[in-house]
């Protein structure tokens, strides 16, 4: 370990006289996965079926039978 830490690294943990310890299940709550880009599959599938159905028109029109 670097010496940098070495006057703090055995002082005891602080503990607030203000505040009350945050219990676990909350702590944990603070790390917990979130869907950051919500929405953003719905919104990709529904482009991607308004973009298959103008491929769909385009090969409508061109005559194309697939």
């Amino acid at each position: 370990m670097s010496d940098n830490y070495a006057d703090i690294i055995n002082l005891p943990h602080h503990v607030s006289k203000r505040h009350r310890q945050m219990p676990l299940e909350e702590r944990a709550a603070q790390f917990a996965p979130f869907a950051a880009l919500e929405g953003h599959a719905a919104a990709v599938r529904s482009t991607a079926q308004r973009v298959r159905l103008q491929v769909e028109e385009q090969e409508k029109q061109a005559g194309w039978d697939c």
